[in-house]
């Protein structure tokens, strides 16, 4: 898997300050993306060993929230199965941080149905999420009011509470966010 960009202090895909990562490739190919680049799955660099190392010690000061996943789209097979490994690497390490993702899917019909999108990480990676932002970016329902979204299709999901009920369930949105400490 390659990736486009890693954010090392984002405040704009989650809640609080998070270390954000922008895959690469995306079968979407959503008009307006606003990441157009990272479409192609050839795009940017190898995500190694080097770079998962880097996004857990950029993850350990208390004044970061938590990992965020964007793309491109971390639900296209080939990355979920790179991500799968990175990913229980931060729940082991960090059990109290949030882990966000966003994808065009749609967790109901195409994450959890038969599709394109569903290969043997897919339970596993969901089971590792705190959030998922799921819906493709539609131009005509752009709102940039819209918190952590860009459209107003998109859901802000609750995943542990959506597996446990089996049905979609929304973020209320009411995360505490924790006083910034400097380390």
């Amino acid at each position: 898997m390659n990736y486009a960009t890693i954010k090392w202090a984002d405040v704009a895909n989650g809640p609080g300050v998070r270390v954000s990562l922008f895959v690469s490739g995306c079968t979407h190919r959503c008009p307006g993306c606003f990441n157009p680049e990272a479409q192609d799955f050839g795009y940017g660099q190898p995500f190694t060993q080097a770079e998962e190392d880097k996004i857990l010690t950029a993850l350990a000061p208390a004044h970061i929230k938590g990992l965020s996943l964007l793309g491109g789209e971390p639900f296209e097979p080939d990355n979920q199965r790179a991500l799968l490994p990175f990913l229980r690497r931060v729940k082991e390490r960090f059990p109290d941080k949030e882990i966000w993702c966003y994808s065009g899917y749609t967790l109901d019909r195409e994450l959890w149905g038969e599709s394109r999108a569903r290969c043997e990480a897919t339970d596993e990676l969901l089971a590792l999420l705190d959030v998922l932002i799921d819906g493709p970016f539609v131009e005509a329902q752009k709102d940039l009011n819209l918190r952590f979204r860009g459209s107003a299709n998109q859901r802000i999901l609750n995943v542990p509470a959506s597996l446990k009920a089996r049905v979609p369930v929304l973020w209320d949105g009411d995360m505490t966010i924790q006083p910034i400490t400097l380390d």
